[in-house]
């Protein structure tokens, strides 16, 4: 399965964009329960005005609101990334930390996205399991599990060590653009044979 995978996208990253971990960190936040294609319409206007803890605080929770309202939730969204970021300014010296449960603690930061950042930002071989990974874990048969913590789980038993730094990556494209949650595009998935999702689209 990952072997195709790599073959089709040998270097898989987020679609997410940033030049920071901090800048990651802020995206990945403001990405709950909205798409990247939309949180990067508001990071490009956001970042070359504040791209750091300190710059962020500088604007305020109403100034920051006024670069992300056109993401959803956005009201709870500013909250959170100006206490995440009194936070970093205050304990971590202006820095993203690489550690989980210091990330975890953060404000809006959760398993998934202390997972994304540990993954993009810091190479480490973690899954973030969210909705496409969770789906095509359990189409395929490749990680079934009830909730994503299962999943991730699963995932981390499975993936084999040379694929796992990538996994994420590729699970979550997949999903997004083949594995769809309405009509998966099964004639045209390269791992459709070794698939044991039961309702496959026919071709035509």
């Amino acid at each position: 399965m990952f072997v195709r995978l790599r073959e089709l996208n040998p270097h898989p990253t987020t679609e997410l964009e940033y030049t920071t971990a901090f800048e990651l960190l802020v995206a990945v936040i403001l990405s709950a329960q909205a798409t990247d294609v939309g949180v990067n319409k508001a990071t490009r206007r956001l970042y070359p005005l504040a791209n750091t803890p300190q710059a962020i605080l500088g604007l305020g929770e109403e100034g920051l609101k006024k670069h992300i309202a056109t993401i959803g939730l956005f009201n709870a969204k500013a909250r959170n990334v100006i206490a995440t970021c009194r936070i970093l300014v205050e304990r971590h010296g202006g820095q993203v930390p690489r550690d989980r449960a210091a990330l975890e603690a953060l404000p809006g930061v959760g398993r998934k996205t202390a997972n994304v950042v540990l993954n993009t930002a810091f190479g480490e071989p973690t899954i973030a399991v969210d909705t496409h990974i969770f789906r095509v874990a359990n189409r395929t048969g490749l990680a079934p599990g009830k909730d994503v913590r299962a999943v991730e789980d699963g995932l981390l038993k499975v993936v084999p060590a040379e694929f796992m730094q990538d996994a994420h990556h590729w699970l979550i494209l997949h999903g997004r653009y083949v594995c769809k949650a309405r009509k998966p595009d099964c004639p045209q998935c390269v791992i459709r044979d070794i698939c044991r999702f039961p309702d496959k689209t026919p071709p035509g």
